[in-house]
């Protein structure tokens, strides 16, 4: 991978409909590592946020007004109205992270404004936090960690503290992307059957590697699984796509894991089937409300509740800058950044 820190940044030629002479202004609305900060300071006109508290409504107004370049995160609600309120200077949004279902891509392309995102660096630490909760979660690791800590383990015993075991039991996975997939490889070793579903059928030849069965009905998907994990993003099709009805599909005693987004799963239907016994436990790592969390599951034995940790390694984090750092770079430059988003494509 060719380095382009090597030289400092020249004028950039017209990007679309704009032309900047020097350095460009950037806006970063969280606080990122200390090595991807000091390199934006290195290379831009930055203005960062040591703080790390959200930015408000008005502050985010007033930041896509004056700089060329957002560097927004997954918890930054960048929608049509916020977009329509940047000045003609604005001509990129880099966002931190993979998710892009927090900017509206259609208003920003009205504007002519460049979104990318940071795809790929998340993939194996996300994978890596599924794979505890499907393990996790089927061996009731969260109840025994809170019996220890609460001093009411009494000991060992045949009958004590019983789990299930996953070797044998079927995963389901819903969306078969980098993250389904780097699931799908974890599960196998572990004796897991894989089913997934997914908007397009994968190549025969990657469902052997994996010993995946693809099944084009979500529904049946949802009924034959012994743990069901989403690994799909937010969208009009899929925001609350495990609600009452699909829930209720599920096998009795079943587990279900979320590391992708919170509005994909009915909170109430979820914790109705935790509390009717319908459903042995849930992974959760998102949340429809972050950082508010429903204080019901608390109150479920074997909910693996956490704090949306997936991609929260020092490596993903520096390697999610890097690739923020070499997108405004290469749209600097009058070059079509690496991880553009397209609309439609997403």
């Amino acid at each position: 991978m060719p380095d382009h820190s090597l030289t400092s940044p020249a004028p950039a030629p017209d990007v679309g409909n704009r032309r900047f002479d020097g350095t460009p202004r950037v806006i970063v609305t969280r606080h990122l590592m200390p090595s991807v900060e000091a390199r934006m300071k290195e290379l831009f006109d930055t203005t960062l946020n040591p703080e790390d508290a959200p930015l408000s409504r008005a502050q985010l107004t007033a930041a896509v007004q004056n700089c060329d370049v957002l560097v927004p995160t997954v918890t930054d609600r960048i929608d049509a109205a916020l977009i329509d309120a940047a000045s003609d200077r604005l001509g990129l949004i880099a966002s931190f992270g993979a998710g892009t279902d927090h900017i509206d891509l259609a208003a920003a392309r009205r504007r002519g404004i460049i979104v990318t995102n940071t795809p790929g660096v998340f993939t194996d630490d996300t994978a890596d936090l599924a794979m505890s909760m499907i393990i996790g979660v089927p061996r009731r690791v969260r109840e025994g960690v809170s019996l220890v800590r609460r001093g009411q383990w009494t000991g060992w015993t045949p009958s004590g503290m019983l789990g299930r075991q996953i070797g044998g039991k079927v995963l389901g996975i819903v969306g078969m992307g980098r993250i389904g997939q780097a699931v799908a490889y974890r599960a196998r070793a572990f004796g897991l059957s894989i089913a997934y579903h997914n908007r397009h059928r994968l190549p025969q030849s990657v469902e052997t590697m994996f010993g995946a069965q693809y099944v084009e009905q979500l529904d049946e998907l949802v009924a034959m699984s012994d743990i069901l994990t989403l690994h799909c993003p937010a969208s009009d099709k899929t925001v609350g796509m495990m609600d009452e009805r699909r829930i209720g599909l599920m096998k009795q005693g079943a587990s279900l894991i979320n590391t992708a987004r919170g509005d994909l799963v009915d909170q109430d239907a979820l914790v109705h089937a935790l509390q009717s016994g319908h459903l042995a436990g849930a992974g959760l790592d998102v949340y429809p409300e972050e950082p508010r969390v429903d204080e019901r599951l608390f109150a479920h034995p074997n909910v693996m509740t956490l704090p949306h940790i997936g991609s929260a390694t020092v490596e993903g984090r520096e390697a999610s800058g890097e690739k923020v750092i070499a997108n405004i770079r290469f749209w600097m430059d009058g070059h079509r950044p690496p991880d553009q988003v397209l609309e439609g494509l997403v």
